[in-house]
């Protein structure tokens, strides 16, 4: 039998590569960084992560990064649903315009927001009027965090979505299914997956926003401080084992939700094919 000719080198030298690059671009970066906060030893580790005040940036930035998840999980499926199943005058642009979170810098897109949120901006002086504060509140910080998210769930359900035949929900209906319940029962089940998928990316990534964050909410400690913040804080006061050992914090919540995450778009996956 004839060996088959590969694009690519062997598993054996592929594998290679593949670990000496990960290593050196995550894995060494991450064992630095867990070594740095291990340094500080047992006691004043423990006194630098459960500091009141770390614990309000944990739960401002994780609180609000899954809200802007779970925002994005609904507004996502329906802006991908817009894309794929009409089709409108400006399309492409509407299209197009879903990456700019991708391309804008997100201090520019913090200040954006602080201009549009803000006391005397468009948005932000009707709602004030009303009793909404948003900009320099919990609530500017979900709103930046919803904006960079995104296209982070609209760019993973819109492929699948588009690939879903028509056949499908003309079936259901010749069945006698109303649309919810072709919805709920024929499309959902295949989109769970994409959407899981677009909500944990959504989340990594608004757990770690610092950029478009920093200006719309005020800084304020115990408050609107996010934990990216607090770490920047303690660099500048040159405490890097401090701010490492808040690193190796955040680092661990996210490693565990995002876990769970993957466990449950496994679940998912398997009860599908089960199915």
């Amino acid at each position: 039998m004839m060996s088959r000719n590969r694009v690519i080198p062997g598993f054996g030298l592929s594998l290679g590569y593949a670990t000496l690059y990960t290593s050196l671009i995550v894995f060494i970066p991450l064992a630095a960084l867990a070594a740095e906060g291990i340094s500080l030893g047992g006691e004043r580790f423990w006194a630098v992560v459960s500091h009141p005040q770390a614990v309000a940036s944990y739960t401002l930035s994780f609180g609000a990064a899954l809200t802007a998840a779970l925002i994005n999980l609904v507004f996502g499926l329906l802006v991908a649903w817009v894309l794929v199943r009409y089709s409108f005058p400006g399309k492409r642009i509407a299209d197009a315009l879903v990456d700019l979170p991708f391309a804008l810098p997100t201090a520019v897109a913090g200040i954006a927001l602080t201009a549009l949120y803000g006391r005397n901006g468009w948005f932000g002086g009707p709602l004030e009027a009303l009793g909404l504060k948003i900009a320099y509140a919990p609530a500017g910080i979900v709103v930046a965090l919803t904006f960079i998210g995104l296209p982070f769930v609209v760019r993973t359900v819109q492929p699948v979505l588009a690939g879903l035949e028509r056949e499908l929900e003309e079936a259901a209906a010749s069945l006698g299914a109303d649309r919810w319940q072709t919805f709920r029962r024929v499309l959902l089940p295949a989109l769970v997956p994409a959407l899981l998928t677009g909500f944990a990316l959504a989340f990594a990534r608004a757990v770690g926003e610092y950029g478009s964050v920093v200006f719309i909410s005020g800084n304020m400690p115990y408050r609107t401080e996010i934990t990216p913040l607090l770490i920047y804080s303690k660099l500048e006061q040159y405490d890097y084992a401090g701010a490492s050992a808040l690193g190796v914090m955040m680092l661990l919540f996210s490693f565990l939700l995002l876990l769970a995450i993957n466990a449950l778009q496994y679940w998912s996956l398997r009860r599908q094919g089960g199915g």
